[in-house]
């Protein structure tokens, strides 16, 4: 089989997945580092689209390339695209400075926003801040990893948080009447929005709805049914 290489000499930087293995390097260089991410978050993505060409190197800089029997032996096959994706997954990705920078911020903020839509105060029960979030993250010298999965991270991450900032993940239930005058139009949005364990209709034409939600829906929850009927809406806290 004829592998090709599609980058020009010129260039002076190179995006580069790399995996040592039994004191063998193997590198590949990445022509979309998104894509490449992707991948590495067990997403279905085309090798094609991360790599550029379709060679796998010993020395990436210095075209160097890999010998097909040190592949066979290390990753397992002599096919570059199928080690190209082994060497992606499970080895180190070269970020510029604000490739790296982009994307610790862009996963930061998802795993901000997971604990505060997910977690409560477990003493009050309400959703935590955002701001307090981000203070117990630095007091608790949290480190986000911008080349691995955010669900990989969380669950590691909550428990480095736990001791300067507890917090339940425990869900709400409640219980929601909704007036006659507003059951129609309050009732439709709230559906479309949330999952529903009971409802029944009332005599008197109002709706009565049992859910269940996590603490960072709360706040959001309240402000859409007192919007839609004006405050008239009753939520009872179910134990």
């Amino acid at each position: 089989m004829q592998y090709q290489q599609t980058y020009g000499k010129e260039k002076l930087h190179l995006n580069i997945a790399r995996l040592k293995k039994g004191g063998e390097t193997f590198e590949v260089i990445l022509e979309d580092i998104d894509k490449a991410l992707e991948l590495r978050s067990g997403e279905k993505i085309d090798i094609h689209d991360a790599m550029n060409g379709d060679l796998i190197f010993k020395n990436a800089h210095s075209s160097e390339k890999a010998n097909e029997a040190t592949m066979k032996q290390w990753l397992g096959t002599e096919d570059h695209l199928i080690a190209a994706a082994k060497i992606i997954k499970e080895g180190d990705i070269q970020l510029t400075a604000d490739q790296r920078k982009k994307i610790l911020e862009q996963k930061t903020k998802r795993i901000l926003n997971y604990i505060q839509r997910n977690a409560a105060d477990p003493k009050t029960r309400l959703p935590l801040p955002l701001q307090r979030i981000e203070l117990a993250m630095k007091e608790a010298k949290v480190h986000v990893d911008p080349t691995d999965r955010v669900d990989y991270q969380i669950e590691k991450i909550i428990s480095k948080l736990r001791p300067v900032l507890p917090m339940s993940f425990e869900h709400i239930k409640l219980q929601v009447t909704i007036p006659a005058t507003h059951a129609g139009r309050a009732y439709s949005a709230a559906k479309s929005k949330y999952t529903f364990n009971t409802e029944k209709w009332l005599a008197n034409g109002s709706v009565q709805v049992d859910l269940e939600i996590v603490a960072g829906e709360r706040n959001d929850l309240f402000s859409l049914l007192n919007k839609l009927t004006n405050g008239e809406v009753q939520i009872e806290e179910l134990k």
